[in-house]
């Protein structure tokens, strides 16, 4: 990893979260295709793209309600009817991914425990439904260190070739947490945790 690497991903910031996570492996011509992702969750691509898609639209919603508030506020109306069937396909989609879990989260990567130790270099293809919204987001990632912890590994993960939409997805997440932990710490209903800190994945 060049310098410039280094320094990029110590730009990025984490937080502790919970969410639903699961991955599989890849290898061989998988791990140097372009588009290594597998459809073997029609349900959660669906998810995925719904929630791309609606964040990709939101500049344009933006200049409707410049020009036209009546059909501005519909189309809100409609976004909120989309959330709900989204919401019913996260819950279905939690039965298939398992309980959410707790994870260290930035822009750069995802720590998360593991039973085994994975190989520092392994791709990973990772899903993961970021909660209470639902987002679905497919990503690939590689291992950066395994480390054991208790009776089990802590494994630290880099994200690859995110697209300029997935890391906004990740980034307005990360800051929706750390201002609900910040309120939370106002209201001495828990600590603040540690947004602002470094990322170590």
């Amino acid at each position: 990893m060049s310098n410039q690497d280094v320094d990029d991903r110590r730009e990025y910031y984490r937080i502790e979260d919970t969410i639903a996570l699961d991955f599989s492996l890849l290898s061989g011509s998988d791990a140097h295709a372009s588009d290594p992702l597998h459809d073997n969750s029609p349900l959660f691509n669906l998810l995925s793209d719904l929630h791309l898609m609606d964040f990709e639209s939101q500049h344009l919603l933006r200049h409707i309600s410049e020009r036209d508030r009546t059909l501005a506020n519909y189309l809100k109306v409609m976004n909120k009817r989309i959330d709900l069937l989204g919401q019913v396909m996260v819950q279905s989609l939690l039965k298939e991914i398992g309980e959410p879990r707790k994870v260290s989260l930035s822009e750069g990567g995802v720590s998360f425990r593991h039973d085994r130790a994975l190989p520092v270099g392994q791709l990973l293809v990772l899903r993961m439904v970021l909660l209470p919204q639902g987002f679905g987001l497919e990503l690939r990632a590689r291992v950066i260190h395994a480390q054991p912890h208790d009776d089990e590994f802590e494994i630290g993960t880099e994200f690859e070739a995110l697209s300029d939409a997935q890391r906004q997805l990740l980034a307005r997440h990360i800051l929706q947490k750390q201002a609900q932990q910040r309120r939370l710490a106002r209201a001495g209903q828990g600590p603040l945790g540690e947004p602002g800190q470094p990322s170590s994945t």
